[in-house]
């Protein structure tokens, strides 16, 4: 992150995002080293405080992204009709072969993104093929700091692969395909929680607000022992702990094949959840589901992008938020989103609230949906110091330029933010009081020095993966076609459109 600025700072001539009112008034924001003081009108600072003019701005919180993945940066625009489970089979062509100084561009990339689209921090389930290393882990850490972005970086972790975690995928491959899948083990998960505590205690980032986080990747992705490790080294050094927890219909099936539960009831038998647990998209969580994760304090994070790209289906927003559970928004990985912007995840996180039921009551409203994308991520980041604009906290602050056609007129400013803001109206972003994005521009490193460097990993990239994709391609009709067969069972909760009125939605 960013250097706090030091000294005072004051804010004044914009108008200040208020869930309370339905258009925003003029406010002035105090600020002292990087921390908000005071926010009121006609505010009194001290001799020598730095005026910041912000009129004809819309002033927010920073957005929190709370589910992303940086390593996928490098991956843009791959896949088109692939299913979650595809999209894991492409991993070894679409993030393999990847040199240390790949891992930190794809991370910064997806870093400039977000600061320029109004997001100031991120829970980044960051992964390396075939485990973690204290090398990429900084690497993905000092992109953001770059930046100037918090973070929490969470290695993404499994000790088996797609095709031993999915019973009887392995059996359905031809017998060259099955050779060539059984040769795609990963490491022992004792080397893999070396590799992460060895980090851990090594961690250099913490004054930075850069964070870890420990991320067994899917839970029957795990080996019990594996997820007993995650949580052993979560609770010794206070660590978040999030998961792809059933994400799709797959997931939830295998979870009730494999454990005899759900895959939420799973973890909880293992001691995971908990306020510092977060479950990624939930789409299959039934009611109990959802009723233990609140009464845990646990959160979700949800992505309603990546939901609807990979077909995974609609989670059940305003049914979680009234059973009293945490959501956060993700913007997931540019690989399944394909986006860093938190301006779209709340409109689609609205929207697809919308289409799940006739009644209105049961939508999820702008206030919710503005919550879950500041306080929410927040809170399911582990953070309690950012996603609101009010004394005591981080001076996050994103400023709108109003004089933009959709913000003409401004009428209510919630609504317009959570169905109209697209990102394009992003003038400036603060992080602790510091301008990391200024004018349209990044302040902290110069965005166009990284389009030669971008270009040249990604031809290097696709000509070491040529062998990796063209088993790929053998290998994904028939993962599509075991799962899409697998999916096709029934499960007592049903979260797609298709579906008849009385399936459980």
């Amino acid at each position: 992150m960013a250097k706090a600025e030091p000294g005072w700072q004051i804010i004044g001539g914009g108008r200040l995002t208020d869930p309370a009112l339905r258009r925003a008034t003029v406010a002035d924001i105090l600020i002292q080293d990087g921390v908000i003081r005071e926010v009121g009108e006609n505010l009194t600072a001290p001799e020598g405080t730095k005026v910041v003019d912000a009129s004809a701005c819309l002033l927010h919180p920073g957005l929190v992204n709370a589910h992303v993945h940086g390593h996928g940066g490098l991956g843009r625009g791959q896949g088109d009709r692939w299913t979650l489970e595809t999209l894991l089979a492409s991993a070894p062509f679409v993030g393999g072969n990847r040199m240390l100084r790949d891992k930190r561009l794809s991370t910064l990339l997806c870093a400039a993104e977000m600061v320029a689209k109004g997001c100031t921090t991120a829970y980044d389930l960051t992964t390396e093929i075939p485990l973690p290393s204290i090398e990429g882990l900084d690497a993905a850490a000092d992109a953001y700091a770059t930046v100037g972005m918090r973070a929490v970086i969470a290695p993404m972790v499994a000790d088996r692969s797609l095709y031993e975690a999915i019973p009887g995928l392995l059996d359905a491959l031809p017998d060259p395909l099955r050779r060539e899948a059984e040769k795609m083990k990963l490491r022992p998960w004792q080397e893999t929680l070396a590799v992460m505590e060895a980090a851990l205690r090594g961690w250099r980032w913490g004054a930075e607000d850069i964070r870890f986080a420990v991320a067994p990747t899917i839970p029957h992705h795990c080996t019990r022992e594996f997820l007993c490790g995650c949580r052993d080294l979560a609770r010794k050094y206070e660590l978040g702990v999030q998961t792809h927890v059933a994400e799709s219909k797959v997931q939830a099936l295998v979870g009730m094949q494999s454990y005899g539960m759900t895959l939420t009831q799973y973890m909880d038998s293992l001691g995971l959840v908990g306020p510092q647990f977060t479950v990624a998209h939930g789409v299959w969580l039934d009611d109990d589901d959802l009723r233990l994760l609140a009464d845990r304090g646990a959160s979700v994070a949800h992505n309603p992008a990546s939901n609807m790209k990979l077909g995974n289906g609609m989670f059940r927003l305003k049914r979680a938020l009234d059973l009293g559970v945490n959501v956060g928004l993700g913007t997931d990985g540019v690989t399944s989103g394909d986006n860093c912007n938190m301006y779209e995840a709340m409109r689609l996180a609205a929207f697809t609230s919308h289409v799940q039921t006739p009644d209105p009551k049961a939508w999820a409203s702008a206030e919710q949906v503005y919550r879950a994308g500041t306080l929410g991520s927040a809170k399911a980041a582990g953070f309690t110091d950012i996603g609101a604009i009010a004394p005591g906290m981080k001076a996050d602050i994103v400023f709108l330029d109003l004089v933009k056609p959709h913000w003409m007129p401004h009428i209510a400013t919630l609504n317009q933010m959570v169905h109209a803001e697209d990102a394009t109206a992003v003038r400036h972003v603060m992080i602790g009081g510091t301008f990391v994005y200024r004018d349209g521009r990044h302040t902290l490193f110069d965005l166009s020095k990284l389009v030669d460097e971008a270009e040249e990993a990604r031809a290097r990239l696709e000509a070491a993966a040529v062998d990796q994709k063209a088993l790929f391609d053998l290998l994904e009709p028939v993962v599509a076609s075991f799962c899409s067969g697998l999916a096709a069972r029934p499960y007592h909760l049903s979260r797609y459109m298709c579906d008849t009125p009385n399936s459980g939605v």
